[in-house]
């Protein structure tokens, strides 16, 4: 049995102090960010995800001409989504990123199930759908309006809304919240057939919505990339705009999971250096701070060997 609750390479513990310091060292962080790419670009291709098409594509196809249609000019950047990660300098606020995000996405689903013969496609319907099975599970009443919080290039706001959609005879509100404006704009682009009701420019601690307007709110892949502070911020933003049995539903990197402690030294040296949250995430109850926030904590669950689905309710207006 794993009693462990958190990697060794995470927290303050002396091999993680020693990452840290590698990281901290600029010639050595450059070479780690390189490789970091590097891993991601391969394993994309090498299974037939067409990276540096897809860049070439989006590029030429006038995205970044949405650009001002979508970007909220009143929104003030925190400070923590202006370090570096996922080794762009710019983080999230760039093109490149958001012309990478899509392959990077599918590149990360198949490392889930590395020892599998999978192809892209499987591996991503793999993911989202364990995802929603557990979300299902503890979420049984219709969801009338859904709101996928740091929803990137929309890909996991878009298989919501078809799970949703196929599985229900209402129709469905879905919104797909970011930051980046960037992202946004592709993930508009992508949405050509008009499939969601709105992309929106916002922060996930302040996001204009009003009370209980969803039945449903989720967070998926997003609060490993936030300081604690932020995450708890946002738990009492969901609460609010929840509606009363309403379900925030979270899937992320499982700090318990055998496969995420036992990664080999090249691959969690690389991972914390384009993920500077990793120590504030993987010590961090996630169930705690929902339920100081007012949660009822329903379940946590590891849905694939890698990630955990964690439920909570609102149970008061």
């Amino acid at each position: 049995m794993n009693d462990r609750t958190k990697p060794n390479w995470a927290g303050v513990d002396p091999l993680s102090r020693f990452v840290n310091l590698l990281i901290g060292t600029k010639p050595i962080y450059g070479v780690m960010k390189h490789q970091a790419r590097q891993v991601l670009i391969k394993t994309a291709e090498k299974n037939g995800i067409p990276w540096r098409q897809t860049c070439q594509e989006l590029e030429a196809s006038g995205v970044k001409n949405t650009y001002d249609k979508i970007a909220n000019p009143q929104i003030a950047y925190p400070d923590y989504y202006r370090v570096p990660f996922h080794a762009y300098d710019d983080g999230n606020l760039c093109w490149k990123a958001a012309f990478e995000a899509e392959s990077a996405t599918k590149s990360m689903a198949l490392r889930v199930w590395p020892k599998e013969e999978l192809t892209w496609e499987a591996a991503q319907e793999k993911l989202r759908s364990s995802f929603h099975q557990v979300l299902a599970k503890h979420h049984t009443t219709p969801a009338r309006d859904i709101l996928d919080i740091g929803c990137s290039v929309g890909i996991s706001t878009l298989a919501l809304h078809r799970y949703y959609s196929s599985t229900q005879t209402l129709p469905v509100r879905t919104v797909g919240l970011d930051l980046s404006p960037y992202m946004l704009a592709v993930a508009q682009k992508r949405d050509e057939n008009g499939k969601i009701a709105q992309w929106k420019h916002g922060k996930a601690e302040e996001t204009d919505f009003a009370d209980n307007s969803f039945d449903v709110v989720t967070l998926q892949f997003v609060i490993h990339e936030l300081p604690r502070r932020a995450t708890g911020e946002i738990f009492q933003e969901v609460l609010r705009i929840l509606r009363p049995g309403g379900t925030i539903a979270i899937v992320d990197n499982n700090p318990k999971s055998p496969v995420i402690q036992n990664l080999p030294p090249a691959l969690f040296v690389l991972m914390k250096s384009t993920e500077p949250w990793s120590d504030d995430y993987y010590t961090f109850d996630v169930e705690a701070a929902m339920a100081d926030a007012g949660f009822e904590v329903q379940a946590t669950v590891a849905s694939d060997p890698r990630h955990r689905t964690i439920i909570g309710r609102k149970t008061r207006n």
